[in-house]
């Protein structure tokens, strides 16, 4: 049953207790921290983010309802808003005063709709009339005001990723401003109308906040706006409409995900997937904007898979009234009390239980039996975070069918999709300082990283998981698995990747494994298997075998052309020691090698014209070199000069010897 549901939620919730008459509630969505501020703070207020570490608790003087409060990155400065007029801080660095300090928003007549925290210590306060960025002096208990912007404003919302606030402006609150904000600086940025549906008049329709969500997918920031069906459109379904929003230039209106439905929806994204959640039906939909070639200014998407809903949660209960036996509570999916917050974060707030707050996940392997299309199923599965292992299983799957159902234009596709991604993250590699760019920086100057946003399934991988394996199934045809590493050793070379011998060798092994040494001969003739030491040593323990592979060895040897001492040695092995004699000479490498190793295996053979004749060889060597017949000490040559006596005496010495 588990298999159908690809979306779950995180294992350990944050638990917090539910707001009340005397519990206030609070979600920073920067630092991802839950508030929850009893009686105004002053019997305490208990601050929980996504791990152990950064839950804090600390009383504060109750001054009135707590409207917005947040810690600045680092939880270094606490700020609270009590009024509409000005915000409250309260300094959490060691050695500063502890004492609280007020900032008043500067324009006349404006109300403070809320703030957001750019830096540790530079803050924004939105206003109904503008925005007014300041920073913070803890030290000094004061601010100071580094630019301020007019302009009418009805809502506003922050995407901590990029420091971006996106401004509602005009009467229909469809026109947004954005602005940017990086190291004390901050930028208007282009500003972009939402296109509303179409209503019958006088209906008036207006933007609101909650059918706007902001997040990065893919590195690049988007607008999204939840666009419910207007009565007189021909198609009645919602969509949710992408708007890119780039560093300079226009935004624009670039992708449409197709609902397919009505009702009421919630967004997220989740591993650079928008996850839409239908509250009617329970269930989730996924879209990946990246699945398809753009065929123009504005692409339309279908949901990826079929609508699921999330995996059923079941909350553990905790504390001393727990009675041991008590099951978990199962948790009301989709309900009423849900709230979004991007990117991933789900908070419900449950009748009679404690609110909890997870992370959305998606789960991998359902995603296999639901996306049929192979070639479309890597295209998915290589953008997500921890996909290795799925991907290599989907292969081994493939091929497990054999001939029948392992087709194999299916397989070359799958190869090629893995390879194009190796390909481009081995050129990135190479060309490193290209292949960087500047992360999103929050405060601290940007860390340099390679942006690698897709997964890398290598040779290595393949091998281990798949090929060798695949190699050793009972009742798959020899003939498939052979036909299945041509594949890939050919996809490797269209991208220009070199083979790793141990393809070659796994090659070999099965060829040799089913008799096939025609196959093996012409695959080494025509070079489709690629030259190497590692495999020409392969071919020599062939010959038992094979006896030709000798051959084949040697001539895979002499095209390497780095392999002479390689050559030597087998052919000294074998005891062709004239044969290495010419082919040293052919090189023109005689001058350099050692005369003893030559003189050893000839004297081995039991040949005494053979011995004679090499010896002669270095004799002639030496005169030509030293002017002298003689061996220098240094050779340790003695043995074979008396051996040379013993058995020719002085006589032999006078016939100059040729090779």
């Amino acid at each position: 049953m588990s298999d159908e549901f690809y979306l779950e939620l995180s294992e350990n919730p944050v638990q917090f207790e539910n707001a009340s008459s005397v519990n206030n509630v609070f979600f920073d969505e920067a630092n991802k921290q839950v508030f929850a501020v009893r009686s105004g703070g002053a019997t305490g207020v208990v601050v929980k983010g996504p791990d152990d570490k950064s839950s804090v608790a600390f009383r504060m003087d109750d001054k009135g309802e707590v409207k917005c409060i947040k810690f600045s990155i680092g939880n270094k400065i606490l700020a609270v808003q009590r009024t509409a007029k000005s915000v409250d801080f309260i300094n959490f660095i060691p050695d500063c005063p502890h004492t609280e300090f007020t900032q008043e928003c500067k324009t006349k007549n404006a109300n403070v709709l809320g703030f957001c925290w750019t830096n540790w210590n530079e803050i924004v306060f939105v206003t109904d009339q503008g925005i007014e960025f300041y920073q913070v002096y803890p030290d000094k208990r004061s601010l100071k005001l580094l630019k301020s912007q007019s302009i009418n404003v009805n809502w506003y919302q922050y995407c901590p990723e990029t420091a971006v606030i996106l401004l509602s402006t005009t009467v229909q609150g469809n026109v947004l401003q954005p602005f940017v904000f990086k190291n004390g600086t901050m930028s208007k940025m282009s500003k972009f109308e939402i296109e509303l549906p179409v209503v019958p008049k006088p209906a008036k329709l207006n933007l609101s906040e909650r059918d706007i969500a902001m997040a990065t997918i893919y590195g690049q920031l988007y607008v999204m706006y939840l666009k419910h069906h207007s009565r007189t459109a021909n198609s009645p379904s919602a969509e949710v409409v992408l708007y890119h929003l780039p560093r300079e230039g226009a935004c624009k209106k670039s992708h449409v995900l197709k609902l397919n439905t009505t009702g009421k929806f919630a967004l997220n994204i989740v591993d650079n997937l928008v996850v839409v959640h239908h509250q009617s039906s329970r269930t989730s939909l996924i879209f990946d904007i990246k699945l398809k070639e753009p065929e123009g200014a504005v692409n339309t998407h279908q949901p990826v898979l079929p609508a699921r809903s999330i995996h059923p949660y079941r909350i553990p209960l905790a504390g001393p009234a727990v009675v041991p036996t008590q099951p978990p509570v199962s948790c009301q999916l989709y309900s009423s009390s849900w709230s979004v917050f991007q990117p991933e974060i789900i908070i419900s707030a449950s009748e009679g239980k404690d609110t909890s707050s997870w992370y959305l996940q998606v789960k991998l392997p359902p995603t296999v039996n639901l996306l049929q299309d192979k070639g479309k199923l890597m295209d998915f599965l290589l953008r997500r975070r921890d996909c290795k292992m799925v991907i290599l299983s989907v292969c081994s799957q493939m091929l497990e069918g054999g001939g029948e159902n392992g087709n194999l234009p299916v397989v070359a596709t799958v190869f090629d999709k893995l390879n194009q991604v190796y390909k481009e993250y081995l050129e990135a590699e190479q060309s490193n300082p290209a292949a960087m760019e500047s992360g999103p920086s929050r405060g601290s100057a940007a860390q340099k990283r390679p942006i690698i946003t897709q997964a890398v399934i290598d040779q290595s991988d393949m091998y281990t998981h798949v090929l060798s394996s695949f190699t050793e199934k009972k009742g798959v045809s020899h003939k498939f698995i052979i036909a299945v590493l041509m594949e890939y050793i050919r996809s490797l070379n269209q991208f220009q990747i070199t083979v790793q011998h141990y393809l070659y060798e796994l090659v070999i092994k099965t060829l040799v494994q089913h008799n096939l040494f025609y196959m093996l001969h012409q695959y080494l003739q025509y070079h489709v298997l690629s030259d190497s030491k590692p495999l020409a040593c392969l071919l020599l323990s062939l010959e038992s075998t094979y006896p030709p592979a000798h051959q084949l060895s040697l001539d895979m040897l002499k095209r390497l052309s780095t392999a002479n001492d390689e050559i030597v040695e087998v052919l000294l092995s074998k005891q062709q020691v004239l044969e290495a004699l010419r082919f040293i000479r052919s090189v023109g490498n005689h001058d350099n090698v050692s005369a003893r190793k030559f003189l050893d295996a000839a004297q081995q053979t039991g040949d005494q014209m053979l011995f004679y004749t090499v010896f002669r060889s270095f004799q002639q060597r030496n005169q030509r070199m030293r002017g002298s017949p003689a061996f220098n000490p240094g050779e340790h040559c003695e043995e074979h000069v008396q051996h040379f006596v013993q058995l020719f005496g002085d006589q032999s010495l006078l016939k100059p010897s040729t090779v």
